[in-house]
């Protein structure tokens, strides 16, 4: 980095021991570089300094009652990072390793993500170190109320528009939104992913699986590939993993392993995707006891060994990091040609560089996992609208978005001469749209 070295100093000196977050950054203004130098009024104008700072990080405390009647303490935040396009729009996340670089992290990449939807909706990002599992639904409820006490404060439908992410399901966000309405009075599509008989909307439990599958699909087509024919590895269990392996094997595709953090599955097979919903969607345990059901499955201890299992297509779809340049090495060694980020952020820059060096189809989390979000943008429109739509208008329109994004990154990395980087590209189509915006408006956002 030449013009922007200096703001990425800035972010290593303002924001200490938050690996995550600096991460994120430097991939983004790495990508940023010749934009700068196209634009010398954004330089001028702070408009790389000010999109790397939140406009506002909440942080507090949420004391909850547990089933034995003693007293726990966990952390919330909330971090409103960029509403230059719109109400800051992104998920919540409950889980033990959450602290403020991981919030922060998934703030700066909303920003972006929920530009490329076309969507009128800027970043941010929100959660807390509170695990669900294990927990009654007592205490979860409990938790989620006293979480939503802090937090209904600082957010409403035209300021501030949380969502699930990983931890918070159907479940927590009825808790949390019942908590709102109570506190405020007031019935709006301020959380989305709700029920579907109280503002939800159809598609948004498949969207993020649905929509990756959607983009990738594209990105295949363009270098006269498919799904259709082809093993398909893909990480986690949970939501985005279940319904990217419905629409792979619906796009003619066959799964063959799934994991959690304990392990992984492989199925020479194929996955049996109604033995893992009832695995993990109504008895909530772990992916091992799919062995149980189809005993020439094999279960292997250990997450990270799914990706030296053979496949065409890998779908990373559980957390951050989880490929790094060793498993990059492994995909790319047994044939891999194609790689989709269905979870933020699951490939190190050391494995980032090994899929663009071997000329693998790389889908980047902030393009290839919009559609959740793309999706809670149309839930808010519902809500706006007091109106729904059928199932199969919002698959339409999410496949739609989906297939835009690849469009718009895919021109914006040709334009910038990287043609097949579609991490370039996404990140400046995602970036020029909140800048324009920004300089618009002045110094004030």
């Amino acid at each position: 980095m030449k013009i922007l070295s200096n703001v990425m100093e800035q972010v290593l000196k303002r924001n200490p021991n938050e690996p995550e977050f600096h991460q994120a950054v430097k991939e983004v203004l790495e990508s940023l570089e010749p934009v700068a130098e196209r634009h010398p009024e954004w330089v001028k104008a702070g408009i790389f300094e000010r999109i790397v700072e939140p406009e506002r990080q909440i942080i507090f405390r949420v004391p909850w009652v547990d089933d034995s009647g003693k007293v726990q303490v966990n952390r919330g935040f909330r971090v409103q990072f960029n509403s230059a396009i719109g109400p800051y729009k992104g998920g919540l996340r409950f889980h033990p390793s959450v602290y403020l670089g991981i919030i922060k992290f998934l703030g700066f990449e909303q920003i972006f993500k929920n530009s490329l939807t076309g969507l009128p909706i800027g970043g941010g990002k929100g959660g807390s170190d509170f695990d669900p599992k294990g927990k009654s639904d007592g205490e979860v409820m409990r938790f989620c109320q006293s979480f939503m006490f802090e937090l209904a404060r600082h957010i409403g439908e035209n300021t501030d528009v949380p969502a699930g992410d990983i931890g918070v399901g159907g479940r927590e966000i009825g808790y949390m939104y019942g908590m709102y309405k109570k506190i405020r009075n007031d019935f709006t599509g301020v959380l989305t992913g709700k029920g579907l008989t109280w503002g939800g909307s159809l598609v948004r439990t498949e969207a993020t699986g649905y929509g990756l599958c959607y983009f990738m699909e594209a990105a295949l087509a363009a270098k006269g590939k498919s799904f259709n024919g082809a093993t398909v590895v893909i990480s986690g269990s949970g939501n985005v993993a279940i319904y990217a392996t419905q629409k792979v094997h619906q796009l003619g595709g066959k799964v063959v392993a799934l994991s959690d953090s304990n392990g992984y599955i492989y199925d020479a097979e194929g996955i049996k995707l109604d033995t893992v919903k009832q695995i993990k969607e109504v008895e909530r345990k772990r992916i091992s006891e799919y062995v149980k059901y189809h005993p020439n499955a094999i279960y292997t201890e250990g997450c990270s060994g799914i990706w030296t299992v053979k496949c065409d297509i890998a779908l990373p779809s559980a957390t951050q990091n989880e490929i790094d340049e060793e498993s990059a090495k492994a995909l790319v060694a047994n044939g891999c040609y194609a790689v989709g980020e269905g979870a933020n952020m699951p490939s190190t820059p050391e494995a980032v560089e090994v899929f663009l060096k071997n000329k693998v189809i790389y889908g980047p989390a902030k393009a290839a996992n919009a559609g959740g979000v793309a999706t809670s943008a149309l839930e808010m429109s519902q809500n706006s609208m007091r109106y729904s739509w059928t199932f199969e208008e919002v698959d339409a329109k999410l496949k739609d978005i989906m297939v835009n994004i690849y469009k718009n990154a895919s021109a914006a990395a040709k334009e910038y001469g990287d043609p097949d980087n579609l991490v370039l590209g996404a990140n400046i189509a995602g970036f020029l749209k909140v800048a324009n915006a920004m300089y618009a408006q002045g110094i004030a956002y």
